[in-house]
């Protein structure tokens, strides 16, 4: 079947995801744009290789972008925006007539869809800000009025001679994958996460986290430690488990969202912040979908307190769009909740005041830095004894005077010292909330010490007793920061 083919050029594409861009994150591309699909390959003359492609029904916004005279660091000058669900596709044409061309001709296309802008940026997103109205967050409402329609009665300007042909489009390799998204380039992209927790990283090679900040992902060294950079351009390694994906459908990443929070809770939290416009969303009671809990008061005359509950429900269209007022769709959730932030649409009031479930504390990681599982007994302080055990004493201490520990006196002759150490090294790659961390071991003096998270239960059998829970449970009275069955390492937390 032919495909009706509208333009072919080869332009130049900023990658989307990077905050700190440079002229290596300009790439050329070969644009194909038919009357379902914009569609760009890598077009070197050797090869032709798809990179990604997008429905046309799922753009919400061509326009030009004003540069206001700034420097772009590529070839191409002329810059264009192709919106599309909540993402934004920069694009740089040789020439005006040529950007002229492609901004008619996708305007056309779009016509009639219905989930195009009111308002969006006429100016670049860059270094983590809109360069037109300085708004920091990249899913904030446009500051200019958007007009789908504007020029369309014109027609397109003829190809320009050389760069634009209107002939059969190249065969599209086989993909495993194509699914019509806009991947992102493999060799263009990068991998961005968003810190859940600060990090004060305690080596040199370190890389210390602040909690929201975002960081790109250089190395996925193993399950438990990356190699980041931040903003600065400062690299070095980060506990994996303090840091999320930064993609549109994660909600983690964001400050309104908290994840296993009912009703009840919800209610709470919000009456204990008391401020009309609060709001929390968190999960529904049916599985993959969320609800959006807003505080309100009453009018001048009652002034009581009210909390709404909103179902964020779906479209049935393919991709979905969110919405909880049905005049009002999104292609995400973020973008939704965006856009009744500042338009209450339909709710009791806008989305003012994010209201999240108090910090928990930040989790224990994979030993005290990337492959730092020999520690100096020098920067153990020891406070108590705690118990004594077949293998030796349990000592209460700290590790560079900061972080709170157990330390495990290991007899001699109680283990064999190299099964004891190649034991040392799988333990320290084990990491779960349900076992005690091991956060390192001092082995080159004698005895042996084992340097684990410390927990303030005590001992599992102690704990048990105590609790009234323990009707049988054998033989356990191995000392440990929360029990331990003895001849393992397995630690069970009590909740």
């Amino acid at each position: 079947m032919s495909v009706e083919l509208i333009l072919e050029e080869k332009l130049i594409k900023r990658s989307q995801q990077k905050k700190i861009t440079s002229p290596l994150n300009y790439k050329e591309r070969l644009f194909v744009l038919t009357k379902n699909k914009l569609t760009y390959y890598d077009g070197k003359a050797e090869k032709k290789f798809k990179k990604g492609s997008v429905e046309l029904s799922r753009i919400r916004c061509v326009e030009i972008v004003k540069s206001n005279g700034g420097s772009i660091p590529c070839q191409n000058k002329y810059p264009f925006q192709i919106v599309y669900d909540t993402n934004t596709l920069y694009v740089f044409a040789p020439s005006q007539d040529s950007r002229t061309s492609w901004v008619q001709s996708l305007k056309y296309e779009i016509k009639d869809n219905q989930a195009v802008l009111v308002k969006f940026h006429p100016m670049f997103w860059l270094d983590g800000a809109w360069l037109c109205c300085r708004q920091v967050e990249k899913q904030a409402i446009g500051c200019e009025e958007y007009n789908p329609y504007r020029d369309n009665s014109r027609k397109p300007l003829p190809p320009i001679p050389g760069s634009i042909h209107r002939r059969s489009p190249p065969p599209v390799p086989p993909s495993e994958d194509d699914d019509g998204d806009m991947d992102e380039d493999d060799d263009d992209e990068e991998d961005t996460v968003v810190a859940l927790y600060d990090f004060p990283g305690t080596e040199p090679h370190d890389l210390s986290l602040v909690k929201g900040n975002e960081y790109v992902i250089l190395e996925r060294c193993d399950a438990n430690w990356y190699k980041a950079r931040n903003q600065y351009g400062e690299e070095g390694y980060i506990p994996s488990n303090y840091v999320t994906e930064k993609k549109s459908g994660n909600l983690v990443q964001y400050c309104w969202y908290s994840k296993q929070v009912n009703r009840n809770k919800a209610e709470e939290l919000l009456r204990s912040e008391d401020k009309v416009g609060a709001f929390i969303v968190r999960d529904s009671s049916t599985p993959e979908t969320y609800t959006v809990s807003l505080y309100t008061k009453g009018s001048a005359g009652d002034g009581g307190a009210t909390i709404k509950h909103y179902h964020i429900k779906q479209t049935e269209s393919s991709p979905p769009q969110f919405y909880l007022a049905e005049k009002h769709l999104f292609y995400s959730i973020p973008e939704l909740i965006e856009y009744h932030k500042h338009n209450a649409a339909g709710l009791v009031t806008r989305l003012r005041y994010p209201v999240g479930k108090p910090d928990k504390s930040a989790p224990s990681t994979a030993g005290f830095s990337y492959e730092k599982w020999e520690i100096n007994p020098s920067e153990l302080t020891f406070i108590k004894e705690l118990g004594c055990g077949q293998f030796g004493q349990v000592r209460l201490g700290k590790w560079r005077a900061q972080h709170k520990v157990a330390i495990k006196f290991v007899r001699e002759g109680a283990m064999y010292e190299e099964d004891f150490i190649e034991e040392a090294k799988i333990m320290m790659k084990l990491s779960h909330p349900k076992l005690v961390q091991l956060y390192g071991v001092c082995s080159q003096q004698k005895p042996i010490y084992i340097v684990t998270e410390f927990m303030e239960n005590g001992s599992l059998l102690s704990f048990l007793q105590e609790a009234g829970r323990l009707s049988h449970l054998g033989s356990l009275h191995e000392a440990s920061p929360r029990g331990c069955v003895r001849g393992t390492w397995l630690h069970l937390e009590i909740q």
